[in-house]
């Protein structure tokens, strides 16, 4: 089978210079949810024909699996499928979907398929309580398709038509050239419908048959900002769906955006408003509190997120403790039983078993040994404002308040950092080390007041 994306349209009602399949739902271009829908279908050839910022279209989706043909001109539906001719297979069917639509299932694309698998021309619809603005399915006595006709060219009787066309449709492609070629744009819109097609099948003596969708939301484009957050609540209502079917708490479900994957284990429970981006895993037991951004991260068993903590490409250990407001950047680990509080951020480092920052600290470029104690205000110096160094900090380290390590620098093993203490040369083991300062105390002193004016 060969599949036809069409995704050159300009999208004027998106008033945007971003191509109207390139804008984001769940976090992906509209696009990339058809071209996934249609892999599943396994076709031999897969064609996006573009048009309206086609380089741009290009990059976003470029894969070895994918041709594109260009339609220079926008001339209407069919004569963007008329671009991708020469990149199909004369002897399959061609199914012909649209990158404004997103939500379609792959089973009713297959059932659309299977209902054409015997030389037929299949055209998905779907019956609406107000069909306003669609083509409309034109049957005989009988039952039988005769033709598809638009909204604008439609007379008062076919207006009450409640079957629509989705504009999907299943056709052989030996005979859709020639098809195609037959097409003449003398209708309201001046442009070549692919619609019409339907009509040079009958004529040709091929049985049109249709297919409808499970749900109504599948068939739906995007041609507006309006349209695009409609569908984008459908989506994310979609996921919550799953995701309580699978045993998973959602405080409210209306309140979750996925955007990418989320694997979850056995009683995982997520609080309001979290956020989660590219693929994310939660093992079991997992906390997430309210306001959370994870992306591209993974959490281990029993750990707990805090309100307002933001993850980004960070592997987590089981029964970890995260802020509240606390930031793992990526290329942050943190091992089992181990914490990071309020206010500290960690960025391409490793904080080992049971280790502890509890708030107030950076820890960026930096091995952390087991069960350290961070004190507040803690920062590893990793920059020398050209090059970024390591801190390595052994096993049973006790780090007082406002220490700074100055990377490159080891510390030992059961080493002990008094306050306020600068390190930038290696410390040995079970030390304890401090800089040395002079406290003095006056007598007399008076404090300033305010001035009265």
């Amino acid at each position: 089978m060969n599949i036809v994306i069409l995704a050159a349209g300009t999208g004027k009602r998106m008033r945007s210079a971003l191509p109207k399949v390139l804008h984001p739902l769940a976090g992906r271009p509209l696009l990339s949810h058809v071209i996934d829908t249609a892999r599943t279908l396994k076709p031999t050839r897969l064609v996006v024909v573009v048009g309206h910022g086609g380089e741009a279209v290009r990059a976003a989706v470029a894969a070895p699996d994918v041709l594109f043909a260009v339609q220079e001109q926008q001339l209407g539906t069919g004569h963007a499928v008329q671009q991708a001719l020469p990149l199909l297979d004369p002897m399959v069917s061609t199914l012909v979907l649209y990158g404004d639509v997103p939500l379609t299932r792959a089973s009713t694309l297959k059932r659309l398929v299977d209902s054409a698998a015997e030389g037929c021309y299949g055209v998905l619809t779907v019956t609406l309580d107000d069909p306003s603005g669609y083509g409309r399915i034109v049957r005989d006595q009988t039952g039988c398709v005769v033709r598809i006709v638009e909204q604008k060219d439609a007379t008062p009787e076919q207006l009450r038509i409640a079957e629509i066309n989705t504009g999907i449709v299943v056709t052989p492609t030996a005979q859709l050239g020639m098809w195609l070629a037959s097409l003449k744009n003398d209708n309201a819109q001046g442009e070549f419908y692919l619609t019409d097609v339907v009509e040079r099948a009958i004529e040709a003596g091929f049985e049109v048959v249709t297919a409808q969708p499970d749900e109504e939301w599948e068939t739906l484009g995007v041609n507006s900002k309006q349209q695009l957050a409609e569908l984008e609540r459908i989506h994310q209502h979609n996921v919550a769906d799953d995701l309580l079917a699978a045993g998973v708490t959602l405080a409210d479900p209306a309140r979750i955006d996925v955007r990418g994957t989320l694997e979850c284990g056995r009683d995982v429970s997520i609080d309001v408003n979290c956020v989660f981006e590219g693929r994310v895993t939660l093992a079991d037991n997992v906390t997430i509190g309210p306001n959370c951004v994870i992306r591209d991260a993974t959490l281990g068993a029993g750990t707990r997120v805090e309100a307002f903590t933001h993850i980004e490409g960070a592997e987590i250990g089981a029964n970890v403790g995260l802020g509240p407001y606390a930031r793992l950047r990526p290329g942050a680990s943190l091992q089992d039983e181990s914490h990071v509080g309020n206010f500290v951020e960690v960025k391409n480092a490793v904080i080992g078993h049971g280790s502890k920052a509890g708030h107030l600290t950076y820890i960026g470029d930096a091995d952390v040994g087991a069960r350290v104690n961070i004190g507040a205000g803690t920062i590893t110096c990793n920059y020398d404002g050209a090059n970024k160094h390591r801190t390595i900090i052994e096993d049973d380290v006790f780090v007082g308040s406002d220490t700074q390590f100055v990377a490159p620098v080891r510390v030992g093993r059961g080493v002990t950092i008094a306050a306020g203490t600068t390190i930038w040369k290696d410390v040995a083991e079970n030390v304890l080390v401090l800089n040395d300062k002079t406290q003095t105390s006056k007598t007399g002193f008076v404090r300033p007041t305010k001035k009265k004016s």
